[in-house]
């Protein structure tokens, strides 16, 4: 696993959603900036956190599916149907 691989492409997913940019949100009585919600990626020794979910290890084929999905240079696939933008 290329961890520099990975955290450059990261970086640069970040920057093509806008990361740290506001967005406009409609509400009832108008609209309002909010800023989107990240999805902690933490990378251990062994494993991967995605979000808040349960811990999965690199020999896991859904991990090595969304690690391989990040160094193409893409959103990991698990996350286009909650996040369609990128997130």
């Amino acid at each position: 696993i290329d961890f520099d691989l990975i955290l450059e492409n990261i970086k640069d997913l970040n920057s093509l959603v806008g990361e740290g940019v506001s967005q406009i949100e409609h509400t009832p009585r108008g609209a309002r900036l909010r800023r989107p919600e990240p999805v902690p990626l933490t990378l251990y020794r062994n494993g991967i956190v995605v979000g808040h979910g349960a811990f999965r290890p690199y020999q896991h084929p859904a991990t090595q599916q969304c690690l391989q999905d990040i160094m193409d240079g893409y959103f990991p696939s698990e996350l286009q149907p909650q996040y369609p933008d990128g997130v």
